[in-house]
């Protein structure tokens, strides 16, 4: 007796099937932690975001509601001393002889490690305090603009356009002038007043799709009332979109605070941040160049490693990724398909990273070809 071949759409069920079974039981934040962790790129920054916080915090010390806790590097960023190179180079020498001033000093004695150090404390303190006001005024404009709907949303929605077409880097110039003496804290927060508008449009789509959803239905009919069904119902599906969102925010924080200091109208004397670094010190490029090479180093790794972990995020919390940058990304797949063979062909093709973890099942060319049979 012959064998039944399966039909195009019996055999693309057994493959849907087949490709639920890594996620079968397994709760939404246990999926979307093993996708994150499978992100090669948004791992490796966490680390070297990690160690950048201990190294700038461990340090010079730092200060909590006015206590000082001090650090172990013997210099701070106010300090003057003797010029202890000509023209202040730096008296680390490779690997590990790093000398008395690493980063070197300035004209008049001051230790640039000391300063990078504070600057980068005042990057991660508007980092955090930005992207924490304008998330919440993101999420709770937002959210009722979506939810409620009507002359509530008409008007939230007016005012964000409002502030939405005032470019964002004058008005932060302006808040930057009025704010910068305060502190990078006080900064922070008047920026972050103003820096919502993304984020509240974002998450006014969403909630306008989720409000529909069969959930919203059922816990109405329960009795919940509309904030419940707001904050505990909604927002929970929302969070994946709002984190990532959160987080390209938090790193172009970074950006707009050196952005300021350099123009001058952000973090005022005597305080320190890394704008300012390269605004003082930006004649010297030619002929002190490390006096420019290491708060720009700095701008630069910070806002990079909080990109690449947003980057993370946005795959994890994808439904529709199926599989993670890191293991065969575009690059990859063009050198493949121009060269023939290199790390392994086909589009969807398994590499031999997969080949060694047979536990991580992936959709092949072949269930592509059933996809298109199917439809």
């Amino acid at each position: 007796m012959a064998r039944k071949e399966p039909t195009p759409t019996e055999s693309l069920n057994e493959v849907l099937t087949i490709e639920q079974r890594e996620v079968e039981g397994l709760s939404q934040a246990t999926i979307v932690r093993r996708r994150f962790f499978r992100h090669r790129g948004a791992v490796s920054a966490m680390i070297v975001l990690a160690l950048l916080f201990i190294l700038i915090y461990s340090s010079i010390g730092f200060d909590v509601f006015g206590i000082k806790v001090p650090g172990w590097y013997p210099h701070t960023y106010l300090q003057r001393f003797d010029v202890a190179l000509p023209g202040g180079q730096p008296t680390w020498v490779l690997p590990f002889n790093f000398g008395e001033f690493p980063f070197g000093q300035d004209e008049i004695g001051r230790d640039i490690f000391a300063l990078v150090m504070r600057g980068a404390q005042q990057s991660i303190t508007v980092m955090v305090v930005y992207g924490f006001v304008a998330g919440v005024l993101g999420i709770v404009i937002g959210a009722i603009a979506g939810f409620y709907r009507g002359w509530v949303d008409a008007v939230l929605m007016r005012i964000t356009d409002v502030i939405i077409i005032i470019p964002f880097l004058i008005l932060a110039a302006v808040i930057g002038r009025a704010t910068g003496d305060f502190g990078a804290f006080f900064l922070a927060i008047a920026l972050g007043l103003f820096g919502w508008t993304a984020l509240a449009r974002l998450v006014r789509g969403e909630f306008l799709s989720l409000r529909e959803r069969e959930f919203v239905d059922a816990a109405r009919v329960a009795g919940a009332s509309n904030p419940h069904i707001l904050f505990r119902h909604i927002l929970p599906n929302a969070m994946g979109v709002v984190i990532v969102a959160i987080s390209l925010l938090m790193s172009g924080a970074i950006l707009t605070e050196a952005a300021l200091s350099f123009l001058g109208v952000g973090v005022q004397s005597p305080d320190v941040s890394l704008g300012q670094i390269l605004n003082q010190y930006q004649g010297a490029f030619s002929t002190r160049p490390w006096l420019f090479w290491w708060p720009g180093l700095f701008i630069i790794a910070l806002a990079l490693c909080v990109n690449f972990i947003g980057d993370g995020l946005r795959d994890a919390f994808d439904p529709r990724q199926r599989r993670m940058p890191g293991k065969r990304g575009p690059y990859r797949q063009a050198f493949g398909a121009m060269f023939g063979g290199f790390s392994g062909g086909g589009r969807y093709d398994t590499d031999r990273e997969d080949a060694e973890n047979p536990g991580v099942i992936e959709v092949t060319y072949a269930d592509d070809e059933l996809r298109k049979e199917s439809n």
